[in-house]
């Protein structure tokens, strides 16, 4: 690939996955065609170090959006789970250098576990600490929340 089409590409999408315990992160490749599992940030309960660590990341990365799922109710109705995760979002838009976009993760955290589950019960390996298990849903869940947003891009 040339230099030339290389600065064409739209960049990676970084996406995030709001929890209560800690954030997951998933990022895309540069032609944002897979999503990937990244890490996972522990909340510390000061935000602003919290969004500083994002910030590290997203510059790291050299992702050129940030997708923040938003947790809307089965009918897609927004509740208080939702209006926590649209004020970070703002506080996000705030202090990122890329623009920050919400997507609806209605079933993201279920659909990973279900993924995990099934990888899990593959590889025979089911007696995984369920604290261990937690941690890598959450970044899981992000991928989905990326794939959701990847999938609904227009493509040229």
């Amino acid at each position: 690939m040339s230099v030339a089409e290389q600065r064409d590409l739209p960049g990676p999408a970084m996406a995030l996955d709001l929890g209560e315990r800690r954030i997951g992160v998933a990022l895309s490749d540069r032609r944002r065609i897979l999503a990937s599992p990244l890490t996972v940030v522990v909340r510390t309960g000061d935000r602003a170090r919290e969004h500083e660590e994002i910030r590290r990341l997203v510059e790291e990365a050299g992702a050129t959006t940030v997708v923040v799922g938003l947790p809307l109710s089965l009918s897609g109705a927004s509740g208080p789970a939702a209006s926590r995760a649209l004020a970070e979002i703002e506080e996000l838009r705030a202090m990122l250098p890329v623009p920050v976009v919400a997507q609806d993760e209605r079933l993201s955290t279920v659909e990973a576990q279900r993924r995990l589950r099934d990888t899990t019960t593959a590889t025979r390996n089911s007696r995984s600490p369920a604290k261990k298990r937690r941690a890598v849903v959450d970044d899981k869940a992000a991928a989905i929340v990326l794939e959701s947003f990847l999938a609904s891009e227009p493509r040229p």
